[in-house]
């Protein structure tokens, strides 16, 4: 695989004229663009706004020329000087509101395009006029593979020693789960958990590596873009066919490539609300042991043109690179319902679908994708094409003997003996319910007998699903069309029974 530094050479020997490039990580960039140039004998040229312009490798190599700390007059500078070299421009979007300024921009692309130079903007993010986008080439960051990981570890722990003792007692089995726990992350974020663990105690040891998943899921969350969910504990009640689908999947996942068997790709969960559909997308993180992210996309929506593209790309990357894992999508018409239609938000939602459908069809890394749909009528019909899903699953109402796992499940779950319970009459009289409806009679009767200072009995269950319809009657003509649309278009996820 090639670094940054060799791909990005190959973009400077190509002499494309305008490359813009988006990460919160400057110096990581600034180490890669100016060392291809150093690869590619090109001159390099930096500016910012504090500095100006400066020459050379280095900031130190000769003094800023004087008076180019304006952006426009930067610009015009390199346009003078010659501009057959490489001009790195930080941060220089948030001036591009000035005409005057995008005008001297791309001036000095035609020249670069004219003369073999290259244009470089290195920003913290995506807000570049739709004209400087036209002709930008995007070029995408890596992040650390396990090698680089690991050496960012040894490195740090080197730092680390330099002011106080420091003892690591690792077994190569648990370094290899320190590397897992940090993939995903930037350079910065992987040396900034690995120093405050080891400089936390004067240790490193398992108790700090089973922390770093924790930690990286707070990144995460505080990020917005993809949640680390913590792996589903208990079963999941009925969806036969799904389990037994998903089990034969993940044997083909284990199965050496010489095999030749295709790697599952995804799987998409449709239904009724409340069937269980999430708890479905959970429990397959379990049963593969993975790491599940759910990707919320609607924090991927950005005020700036192109920033939102950006966001999803960056967050489907950095998927890829935790892979192997488990990437899930709630609701996922909610999300991309506008691209099914005319929508009017200038193509953002079709554009949004259109990267989707891309990264599905062409990733290579192993992020088996689930995504859970309510609304069947608001699927765009690309995405219900063969080969963009390895299958389609309908999770129905559940039958009686699911309901009766279910009430188990809940009962146990809110520290109730089961057995201290008529699991059959609750399952007969949920009739109609679902999953959700169930667990939350449950949770009403717990809640009520407790407050009347006595442990819940059956009776408590029967009356709180009496007193609320069950989805069934509320959604009758509706849950008869999901269903009929259902049939012969999807797998069921249990077979069919009466109850």
């Amino acid at each position: 695989m090639l670094t940054d530094r060799q791909r990005f050479a190959q973009l400077l020997r190509a002499r494309h004229p305008l490359i813009v490039i988006s990460s919160p990580e400057e110096d990581r960039v600034m180490e890669a663009v100016v060392g291809a140039s150093v690869d590619c004998a090109r001159q390099v040229q930096t500016w910012t706004a504090v500095r100006g312009i400066f020459s050379g490798v280095f900031d130190t190599d000769h003094q800023p020329e004087p008076g180019t700390e304006p952006p426009g007059a930067a610009l015009r500078w390199c346009w003078q000087s010659g501009s057959s070299g490489v001009c790195i421009f930080c941060d220089i979007s948030a001036h591009l509101g000035n005409d005057v300024v995008v005008r001297a921009l791309r001036e000095l692309i035609s020249r670069c395009a004219t003369l073999g130079g290259s244009v470089v903007l290195v920003d913290h993010q995506d807000a570049l006029p739709e004209i400087i986008r036209h002709e930008a080439l995007v070029f995408a960051p890596g992040r650390p593979d396990d090698q680089e990981i690991l050496n960012l570890i040894r490195s740090t722990a080197s730092m680390i020693r330099r002011d106080a003792p420091l003892t690591i007692e690792l077994r190569k089995s648990e370094v290899a789960k320190a590397v897992q726990a940090l993939r995903g992350l930037t350079r910065s974020q992987i040396r900034r958990l690995v120093a405050e663990a080891m400089a936390d105690d004067g240790r490193f040891d398992a108790t700090d590596v089973a922390q770093l998943a924790d930690a990286r899921a707070r990144l995460l969350g505080r990020d917005g873009l993809l949640e680390s969910i913590a792996a589903q504990t208990e079963d999941v009640a009925g969806a036969v066919n799904l389990k037994r689908w998903l089990e034969q999947r993940r044997r083909a996942i284990d199965a050496p490539a010489a095999v030749g068997v295709d790697v599952p790709r995804g799987v998409l969960l449709l239904g009724v609300p409340g069937s269980g559909k999430s708890a479905c997308a959970k429990a397959v993180a379990r049963w593969w042991n993975r790491p599940l992210l759910r990707l919320d996309v609607g924090s991927l929506y950005n005020q700036y043109i192109g920033e939102t593209e950006r966001r999803l790309r960056d967050a489907l990357k950095q998927a890829e690179a935790m892979a192997p894992a488990v990437l899930w999508i709630d609701e996922i018409e909610k999300a991309f319902a506008s691209a099914a239609s005319q929508s009017t938000d200038g193509g953002l939602s079709q554009r949004m679908f259109g990267c989707l459908l891309t990264w599905m069809q062409e990733h290579t890394a192993p992020v088996f994708l689930v995504a859970t749909a309510n609304d069947i009528g608001a699927l765009p019909p690309e995405l219900l094409r063969k080969g963009r899903f390895d299958e389609i699953f309908f999770v129905d109402l559940p039958s009686v003997t699911v309901r009766r796992d279910i009430a188990r499940i809940h009962l146990a779950r809110r520290r109730q003996d089961p057995a201290n319970f008529d699991l059959d009459a609750i399952a007969a009289s949920a009739q109609g319910c679902t999953g959700a409806d169930l667990e939350a009679a449950i949770v009403t009767a717990v809640l009520e007998a407790s407050i009347a200072g006595r442990p819940p009995v059956t009776a408590d269950i029967l009356h709180a699903l009496g007193a609320s319809p069950p989805i069934a009657s509320l959604m009758r003509e509706r849950i008869a069309e999901i269903r009929a649309w259902a049939r012969g278009r999807c797998r069921f996820a249990d077979d069919p029974e009466a109850g």
